[in-house]
């Protein structure tokens, strides 16, 4: 029976299209062909079996939701806990850490003479220091000026490198998202595929154009392949192209020139990204090691991130305070402009 009312509705509907309608009879439910006493246990039923079913769904919501708030934990912890060792060890003194991690460092290639290849004890982890000292931080910044040297390579390098990559990002995106014409689409085609390179294949091709424009072994052949970088460019096209057209459509109705299209409209609605963008690159360019091992070949010219190795191998407690300072200035841009970040990122559609 419900066959044939399946099959009636159906030419029904196929005649309702031509605009012909047939009146048809109408059919008896189920719940209207029951008494009220049976109606009402019916629906009794059904509400028991759809809370039961509701109770299911909200204890294995809780259970997902426990099981992925610990998983998160235990992850972030995990990603946290070499920052806290490395801040909290580097108040440690010398004689303290070598009678702690000493059968580490001894195990390792060139730690001793008669080093073995395993650790044949287990070394004692400890966060806090037994007794705080500050010898090594003295004797880092005020004993070794390399140390301070190498800081300041790393700021000149980094800085001048995320600011240009910026105004280059920023302007070459609005054109993309301007002036979208084939021959400019093969070009970001181009782009992206540049971005999708990682950048020991495009080392070599830059290590030749310096070499023939007389710049290897300065810090412009540092700064300017990463001012020209395609990965801002690509995030902020995407994010510009997503801007309503009628914002521009109504800065043009008003007299806005192209500058002031880019300055008052454009620019103002990608404060986000940039920031993003800015966060991302300082810590990238900020730790870069193969660019200056293989751009400069004088040791004096060449960044933190690369002197951090050999900073003093002998005396870890020194290692640790170097790591630890070399880690502060990612760390605070990082959490000021964290909300930016997220924020930047969750816009632009950063993966």
């Amino acid at each position: 029976m419900d066959n044939d009312i399946r099959e009636e509705r159906r030419k029904q509907a196929v005649l309702a299209r031509h605009h012909i309608y047939v009146k048809t009879e109408e059919s008896q439910s189920y719940v209207s062909s029951l008494s009220p006493a049976e109606r009402i246990k019916f629906m009794s039923d059904a509400r028991a079996a759809n809370a039961l079913i509701l109770k299911k769904r909200r204890r294995r919501s809780l259970a997902f939701k426990i099981f992925g708030v610990a998983f998160l934990s235990i992850a972030a912890l995990i990603a946290i806990l070499p920052i806290f060792f490395t801040f909290l060890n580097s108040f440690m003194s010398s004689t303290e850490i070598k009678s702690n991690y000493g059968v580490i460092y001894e195990s390792l290639p060139g730690g001793s003479e008669e080093a073995s290849r395993y650790i044949d004890k287990m070394p004692q982890l400890q966060l806090i220091p037994q007794q705080v000292s500050l010898d090594q931080y003295s004797e880092l910044l005020l004993k070794t000026p390399s140390y301070l040297f190498k800081y300041w390579n790393s700021i000149l390098l980094t800085v001048p490198i995320v600011l240009g990559q910026l105004m280059v990002a920023c302007t070459a995106s609005y054109s993309f998202m301007r002036y979208r014409r084939k021959r400019r689409e093969i070009l970001f085609f181009f782009y992206i595929i540049l971005m999708l390179m990682p950048f020991q294949v495009t080392l070599v091709p830059n290590y030749i154009m310096s070499d023939r424009l007389n710049i290897l072994n300065t810090p412009w052949s540092i700064i300017l392949p990463g001012v020209f970088s395609t990965f801002s460019i690509y995030i902020l096209t995407k994010y510009m192209r997503r801007i309503p057209k009628s914002y521009i459509e109504a800065a043009i109705i008003d007299g806005a020139g192209e500058w002031q299209i880019f300055t008052k409209v454009v620019m103002p609605n990608c404060k986000a990204p940039v920031a993003a963008m800015a966060i991302l690159l300082f810590i990238d360019y900020w730790n870069m090691v193969e660019q200056p091992l293989v751009m400069l070949q004088d040791e004096t010219m060449q960044p933190l991130s690369v002197f951090l190795s050999k900073v003093n191998v002998e005396d870890i407690g020194i290692a640790f305070a170097a790591c630890a300072l070399y880690m502060i200035p990612p760390l605070l841009i990082f959490l000021r402009g964290e909300d930016k970040l997220v924020e930047g990122i969750s816009q632009s559609g950063i993966k």
